[in-house]
């Protein structure tokens, strides 16, 4: 499924009517669970608790949940969601970065920690609506010139905690694709539901 949301039972179609109408830059999206009770007090644990434990699980399920799709189908290459310097500050780690050490490990793929840089601080997404979400991002990440090599003609996997509207894997795909890559997969924990 391209943006992983639910869709009714029988639909058969793997793309949502915002994909159709608006094509996002990511080709495929793989997630573990809805982002609901419980589990999205896991997410919050680890994400504003710090409990760092959490994220090699996140991983681990996420490798489970890959591994149910064809080989030919997973990235070549994994990279974190990046923060930007004062979020990475004020919270001391990356949780996208402690979820894909154990995702890259499990499932033996390479981690490129600085594939993406984040070029500038974004105000917190959410407390943005979804049109606010995409021009908070606009050109926010990029790809460093030495990242080039990595990115042209791969498939890359970009790990997240929580996909809620996109904003921010489809201004990282639309980068990525700039940069030369192929395919991008989102690889989330959770995906929030259709508001």
């Amino acid at each position: 499924m391209q943006c992983a949301i639910n869709l009714p039972a029988g639909a058969g179609a793997m793309r949502c009517g915002s994909c159709l109408r608006r094509p996002p830059s990511f080709d495929a999206t793989v997630v573990v669970s809805d982002y609901a009770a419980p589990l999205d007090q896991l997410v919050l644990a680890l994400k504003f608790g710090g409990q760092l434990a959490v994220a090699p699980l996140f991983g681990q399920l996420l490798a489970d949940a890959l591994r149910r799709l064809p080989q030919p189908q997973w990235p070549e290459l994994l990279a974190p969601v990046p923060l930007g310097k004062r979020r990475l500050a004020e919270r001391g780690f990356n949780q996208a970065l402690e979820m894909a050490r154990p995702l890259a490990h499990s499932l033996g793929l390479p981690l490129a920690a600085r594939l993406l840089a984040r070029e500038r601080e974004t105000a917190p997404q959410s407390l943005l609506t979804p049109g606010e979400r995409r021009a908070n991002l606009r050109r926010a990440f990029s790809l460093p010139p030495a990242a080039l090599d990595q990115v042209r003609g791969r498939h890359v996997g970009v790990v997240d905690d929580v996909l809620t509207t996109g904003a921010t894997l489809e201004e990282i795909a639309a980068t990525l694709k700039r940069g030369g890559a192929v395919r991008v997969t989102c690889l989330a924990f959770a995906r929030t539901g259709l508001r």
